[in-house]
């Protein structure tokens, strides 16, 4: 695929980009599966950036310099850019946009430069084996990520493709699988896709032995759910129970109406102040893979155990910060979104929190006690907004017969930044 020089009219004026890096996907079978143009770019480049791996794989092509990836990997983003203007090939792993170089690589230099010459991906290759539609599947990258970001992905009957990071991580998602009562489930280890070495072997996760595994492969889940499996709904309000708390938690109802009220939306970056157990912070970051949140949290006991949370419900990104607002509030980045529901009622919190939003930012705030019921109000009065009140009522045995237990009521205000 020979590259253009693209016009950016972008601001009205006419100027032409001419792509000077190409990104070259190269699979398992090396120069084999190249096509003719990326062989004759890779010959004819003064400079080569790879892996090791891909630089033995095109080996018989490269006439010129070959440049090992550096560590850190900046180090070889900053040669890259050094050279703009000049040819450079850089060779990646299958598709170089899907979790590869590519997309490193374009945070620092524009697409009108690269040209891409893509592979299959592990995962392309992977349904292709399976003869499983790639749209209907989960797929996610643990190359160098947690294992817990599966955790989501976990629903009975699907189908789920991860890339692992090495000959290690079909035992570790196989335990994992077990641990969440997924046990059942059918596991496929497809290694060294497209290679001399390719296998495809089929197993249970309950009783997974495979031995020797190759450091490059793909695992391929048929989710199957035992009765007590750790199912995480896709609903908002999860149950209370799939968290691990001292009492200290937003009930389901209730965090259904503030998740509502907070509104998330793709990337935004919420703070959760006075977290208790993260549910708020859990369930935003679950919205959506692009989202972010700060726990804020004063006691070190509960925010360990925030931690611990965020790594069952697979969100292991979360920020937890051990301090007390407003101090900890010092220093983190911008919020799109807060939510207050404890400690809000003491000196400077809400007073900060409003200081820190931007122009749209919204700011929701529970109260259980008068207290903190006290200061809505009077910011409320103040500033507007919406202000509700929560009365939820469950129904428990009295005697022989129910009756309905009231809860604490909660008055909840949110606001909008003007």
């Amino acid at each position: 695929m020979r590259g253009l020089p693209v016009a950016d009219l972008s601001n009205g004026v006419s100027a032409i980009v001419a792509p000077w890096l190409t990104i070259v996907g190269i699979g398992e079978d090396g120069v084999a599966g190249l096509g003719d143009e990326a062989k004759r770019l890779i010959a004819a480049a003064p400079v080569i950036f790879g892996g090791v791996r891909h630089i033995e794989l095109a080996a018989s092509l490269i006439n010129g310099e070959s440049e090992v990836w550096q560590s850190p990997f900046e180090k070889s983003v900053e040669a890259i850019v050094s050279r703009r203007g000049s040819p450079v090939v850089v060779l990646a792993s299958g598709d170089p946009f899907l979790y590869g170089v590519g997309a490193t690589l374009a945070r620092r230099i524009d697409a009108g430069e690269m040209r891409t010459i893509p592979a299959p991906s592990a995962f392309s290759l992977a349904a292709s084996r399976l003869g499983w539609p790639l749209q209907e599947l989960a797929t996610v990258s643990l190359h160098g990520r947690p294992l817990d970001l599966i955790r989501p992905l976990l629903q009975p009957g699907a189908r789920v493709l991860a890339l692992t990071s090495d000959e290690t991580g079909p035992k570790a998602l196989a335990e994992l699988l077990c641990e969440s009562g997924f046990g059942q489930s059918r596991l496929t280890v497809l290694e060294a896709l497209g290679g001399e070495g390719e296998r495809v072997s089929r197993h249970v996760a309950a009783s997974f032995a495979l031995e020797e595994v190759h450091s490059l492969n793909v695992c391929a889940i048929e989710v199957v759910a035992d009765a007590a499996a750790r199912v995480l709904p896709l609903a908002g309000g999860l149950d209370d129970a799939l968290f691990e708390h001292d009492g200290q938690i937003t009930k389901r109802e209730v965090r259904a109406l503030t998740l509502s009220a907070l509104a998330p939306r793709k990337g935004e970056l919420l703070w959760d102040v006075g977290s208790g157990s993260g549910s708020i912070a859990i369930e935003w970051l679950l919205a959506d893979p692009a989202m972010r949140a700060i726990a804020i949290e004063a006691s070190p006991e509960r925010a360990a155990r925030i931690g611990r949370n965020a790594g069952r419900f697979g969100v292991p990104g979360l920020t937890v910060v051990d301090g007390q607002a407003p101090d900890a509030l010092s220093g983190l980045g911008r919020p799109d979104a807060i939510f207050i529901g404890g400690g809000g009622s003491d000196a400077g919190v809400m007073e900060a929190a409003i200081a820190a939003l931007p122009c749209g930012g919204r700011l929701v705030a529970n109260a259980v006690t008068t207290e903190m019921e006290a200061v809505l109000l009077a910011h409320h009065a103040r500033l507007g907004g919406s202000l509700i009140r929560i009365d939820i009522a469950r129904a428990s045995p009295v005697g022989t017969m129910t009756g309905w237990r009231p809860a604490m009521p909660v008055t909840q205000w949110s606001w909008v930044k003007a």
